[in-house]
């Protein structure tokens, strides 16, 4: 038994050896042509870091050369299938940029914006890869109008622009909890200009209505008539709005209270204003 398992052992340890020098044996061997039959070869396997390195090995050579072409794209694609989604899309639009009149070209396009895409995290993180995505799907889009892929674009395109949604609304949100009415107040508004479409309209015309009023309302004397005036206006959009709204009653109450308030900062001042003229 133990002499089989040193016999089983030594052809291992000879094998494996004979198995890594063939890939090694033409890497260093400066033959083009072998390095690219046999990096097309792993790369159908799926063997993608070693056709990635003998990919790497060849482009220079292989410059001016209609195969070019081929190699350079099945170069970028390793990096997509390896998930160095960063290098992939740079390298896709590389080989647009490279090969403008490329039957690939659409492909490559597509691909770029899909690696960023792929890079495009939870909403709660930092956003610079669905904004990197959105542009490229969007340029694919106006490139390629008629393509199959512009419907999937938009489709993708819009699960990111959620994503910034949400994060843009979780961050006014939050301004809110915090009692910085003001900057949820804005915060709120950017939201609607700069997600026109979105779902949460009234939800969020009603957080504006009620940071405004809670501005108003924890202001000093001074800047409360003019803030008082600006949460009746936010409030008188939202009813002519959503007349039957689920908040509605709740903003009415709003409204009346800062007509109240607003005319009882007009009756102080017309008394102190009384009281001045009687000295």
């Amino acid at each position: 038994m133990k002499k089989a398992f040193w016999v089983l052992s030594t052809i291992l340890l000879f094998a494996l050896p004979g198995c890594k020098s063939e890939f090694e044996k033409i890497r260093t061997s400066g033959d083009a042509e072998t390095m690219y039959k046999m990096a097309v070869d792993l790369y159908d396997k799926g063997e993608y870091l070693k056709a990635q390195t003998l990919f790497e090995l060849v482009i220079g050579a292989f410059r001016g050369r209609k195969e070019l072409e081929d190699v350079y794209f099945k170069y970028a694609y390793t990096f997509f299938y390896l998930e160095k989604f960063v290098l992939a899309a740079y390298y896709f639009e590389s080989f647009s940029n490279t090969f403008p009149t490329s039957e690939k070209r659409e492909d490559a396009y597509y691909m770029t914006a899909f690696s960023y895409y792929q890079m495009s995290p939870s909403y709660r993180l930092d956003q610079q890869y669905s904004d990197l995505a959105i542009e490229a799907f969007q340029l694919f889009v106006n490139t390629y109008p008629q393509s199959e892929r512009v419907d999937e674009c938009t489709r993708l395109i819009d699960i990111m622009r959620k994503k910034l949604e949400t994060k843009a609304f979780e961050a006014a949100l939050m301004y809110f909890d915090m009692r910085q009415y003001q900057s949820a107040t804005r915060s709120f508004e950017n939201l609607l200009k700069d997600f026109p479409e979105t779902k949460n309209a009234q939800e969020v015309r009603y957080l504006i209505v009620q940071s405004a009023f809670l501005l108003a309302d924890n202001s000093v004397l001074d800047k409360q008539k003019e803030r008082y005036q600006a949460a009746l206006n936010y409030a008188r959009e939202f009813v002519q709005k959503y007349p039957r709204g689920a908040k509605t009653r709740e903003v009415k109450i709003i409204l009346d209270t800062a007509e109240k308030k607003l005319k009882s900062i007009a009756d102080g001042r017309y008394q102190e204003q009384s009281a001045r003229d009687r000295s």
